[in-house]
């Protein structure tokens, strides 16, 4: 079965990406379950950007493919914050409530119809000692949402429980990562891969690409 690293710590996206490509036959495994991998400095200024670096940079350091995620919410009414600082809106890493009471305090005042924005997602694969060599693989995926003026729901993460998705009639957070998975930005981004990651490990005739 061939490995396929995904260049993330976030085991709440590690949990989509094994969901969306469950039936793939591909054995994906989290870069924090791989000893001695640094971690990549996301300093690009889009989220291709970023995307493209951690794969690259993580399929170098393990020797295999990497598919790498960035992502993030563009709020309209904020020209586009916290775009590519999503993860550290507040200043820190990953600090889900801190980001989520920025947020709040920002769209303070703002009415509904004025909180517009999206989930954009950039998914790279990269393949360095293979044969993609240099080249990598990148595409896109955005989902439209409305930025709520309080959380709702317990599952998700990120600004999930703040994101209400109108094709879902919730928010992520109560969505969950089932009905989630069939229109979320990342989900969408797998959808444009996913002719690339079958070409490439051949797994639509069942074989491997090593």
């Amino acid at each position: 079965m061939a490995r396929l690293v995904f260049a993330s710590r976030s085991a709440g996206k590690l949990a989509e990406l094994r969901a969306l490509t469950a039936d793939l036959g591909l054995e994906v495994v989290g870069v924090a379950e791989l000893p001695g991998v640094p971690d990549v400095v996301e300093d690009g200024a889009t989220f291709r950007a970023n995307a493209v670096k951690k794969a690259r940079e993580v399929s170098l350091a393990t020797g295999l493919p990497a598919l790498a995620d960035d992502s993030g919410l563009e709020v309209d009414a904020l020209g586009g914050e916290p775009g590519v600082y999503s993860a550290r809106y507040a200043g820190v890493h990953g600090d889900d409530q801190a980001n989520n009471r920025k947020l709040l305090e920002r769209l303070r005042g703002v009415p509904p119809e004025r909180r517009t924005g999206r989930f954009r997602c950039v998914l790279a694969l990269a393949d360095v000692a293979g044969a993609l060599g240099e080249r990598v693989i990148a595409v896109d995926g955005a989902c439209e949402g409305q930025i709520l003026d309080a959380p709702r729901g317990n599952g998700g993460f990120g600004y999930d429980p703040l994101f209400f998705a109108p094709e879902l009639g919730m928010t992520f957070a109560e969505a969950g990562i089932g009905p989630k998975s069939g229109l979320s930005h990342r989900a969408r981004a797998m959808r444009a891969l996913r002719p690339e990651l079958e070409a490439y490990f051949r797994v639509a005739s069942g074989a491997g690409s090593r």
